[in-house]
């Protein structure tokens, strides 16, 4: 049984309570609650990812909600902004994977396909649609991939663009998975560093055909305290309601300009067309 937060009024009976801390910046929360849920509770304890701790072997329900599952852990590439190979290594595959429809592996698509083939086999038997949370490498989305998809319910198939390096392969895995449609290809787009960059790197992924996710970078040695204009973007940029109802406006505005639509609705992705007025030229990924 998992809960959020302070103690209800109504709580169950419990021998033992742990305190989940996720992220760094949230430690002294989680060291309040720790003390909140002390008063009901004989023994509370705290730890999590927050604290460094090794992920030892995944208990579905116990620090997550139910449906969701880890059929690998790690991952092999080492992004800086990235703390999943320092805390958890390289890409393991879990043989006795829980079941589950939201799949919240680092990188699925770095294991073997045999493994990704048993994933998809325990999914169709799934009572909800699939979720693929973790995050896809885009990279490696290709026609196999697509046709497992198809054979499933889908509910969301997350990928990534926190770089405009990351716009080329994410175009071409969004040209696998387009059966899907917008609403479910999300994209965590991360930002906070160049406003304006990052406000073109999300109309990028809208235009790819993508619904962004924006997320704003926090590193895990301290907690930024960001504006309330980056706090907006992310806002706007976060809510599938606020963006069609944006992007709408935009295309609005853009219909009624002489000539407008085949000037802005051009997304240039290296090795193509010259970038529209207003864009920067994205740079190939190493």
């Amino acid at each position: 049984m998992a809960f959020v937060g302070d103690p209800p009024l109504i709580r169950p009976e419990a021998d033992e309570v742990h305190v989940s801390v996720t992220f760094t910046w949230d430690i002294s929360e989680g060291q309040r609650l720790q003390k909140a849920w002390a008063q009901h509770y004989p023994i509370v304890k705290i730890g999590g990812p927050a604290f460094g701790q090794v992920s030892g072997v995944f208990q579905p329900g116990v620090y997550t909600k139910p449906g969701v599952t880890f059929t690998t852990r790690g991952c092999d590439n080492c992004c800086p902004w990235c703390l999943v190979q320092a805390r958890e290594g390289r890409m393991v595959e879990i043989a006795d994977f829980a079941p589950g429809y939201i799949i919240q592996d680092n990188n699925l698509l770095q294991a073997k396909r045999q493994h990704i083939g048993r994933v998809f086999e325990m999914l169709r038997i799934q009572p909800r649609a699939a979720v693929f949370a973790g995050g896809l490498q885009a990279s490696l989305v290709n026609d196999w991939f697509a046709e497992q998809l198809r054979a499933i319910r889908v509910d969301s198939v997350f990928l990534a663009a926190d770089t405009m390096g990351a716009l080329r392969p994410l175009e071409m895995a969004l040209d696998h998975l387009s059966f899907l449609g917008r609403r479910k290809l999300r994209v965590y787009v991360m930002i906070g560093q160049d406003m304006q960059a990052d406000r073109e790197r999300l109309q990028a992924v809208w235009d790819l055909g993508g619904l962004p996710f924006a997320q704003l970078y926090q590193p895990p040695e301290k907690f930024i305290d960001y504006s309330p204009d980056w706090r907006a973007i992310a806002r706007e940029w976060s809510r599938p309601a606020a963006m069609f109802s944006s992007q709408a406006r935009n295309l609005t505005t853009i219909c009624s300009r002489p000539g407008g639509f085949s000037r802005q609705m051009r997304l240039s992705i290296p090795g193509g067309d010259p970038a529209p007025e207003g864009f920067s030229q994205p740079t190939p990924s190493g």
